[in-house]
């Protein structure tokens, strides 16, 4: 008989220490923490001290991440708000870029805009012209894009911040029910793991469904 039988014994028989409860203190057997000897149930009430600890651990780290979404769902909110109560393009572009340029502390924010209609006049910058691969790109984006800011065309609609950025997201603009893209809207820091590409992507997809809502509220 080995160490595996004696330990299968002991599973399928569990009242045999029920019988000998007396081997629960005459048994001793080595300490994780030392050399100390301790019998079998100071064994298990270590053992269950120590999953004690890793379960509260794991309760404050949910408790944190309930509380980040928590703050994160009211700034969604409060832009949503916002973007209902703009009335035409330059009211829903001040909505964007004062959220996320204040609730969301994104320092750098820039938004494109494609085959939906001058809705905000000529010299409006969201108009100005662009690059036929950028298009390309959002409208194969089925998911924001997070990460490095190289190589990425659209970083030059930053003007002179371009060169300093380093992560960004870009946020593809869509007609309702998943239809055509007819804009992007991109969001710059300097940090290179501001925006990385196994971040969480939720809010940032509900924040481009209502900024694309409320553009094409604005362009009808």
């Amino acid at each position: 008989m080995d160490a595996n039988d004696v330990a299968d014994y002991l599973k399928r028989h569990p009242e045999f220490f029920a019988q000998h409860a007396e081997l629960l203190y005459q048994i001793a057997i080595p300490s994780p923490h030392g050399d100390k000897a301790v019998s079998i149930t100071e064994r298990q009430m270590g053992v269950l001290r120590d999953r004690i600890r890793q379960l509260e651990a794991k309760l404050a780290e949910l408790i944190a991440f309930g509380e980040e979404n928590d703050v994160i769902s009211a700034k969604v909110h409060r832009l949503g708000v916002a973007l209902l109560g703009a009335g035409d393009l330059p009211g829903v572009m001040r909505a964007l870029y004062a959220h996320l340029g204040g609730d969301f502390a994104v320092p750098h924010v820039a938004v494109r805009l494609w085959g939906i209609g001058d809705v905000g006049g000529g010299d409006a910058v969201e108009h100005a012209a662009v690059d036929d691969a950028i298009k390309a790109l959002a409208g194969g984006l089925k998911h924001p894009y997070c990460g490095s800011a190289a190589g990425q065309q659209a970083v030059a609609w930053l003007g002179e911040a371009a060169g300093h950025v380093r992560s960004v997201v870009q946020i593809p603009l869509r007609e309702r029910n998943e239809g055509a893209c007819f804009g992007l809207l991109l969001l710059g820091s300097e940090e290179p793991r501001r925006f990385y590409p196994e971040m969480g992507t939720l809010y940032l997809q509900r924040i481009g469904d209502m900024a694309a809502v409320a553009l094409l509220r604005v362009a009808g």
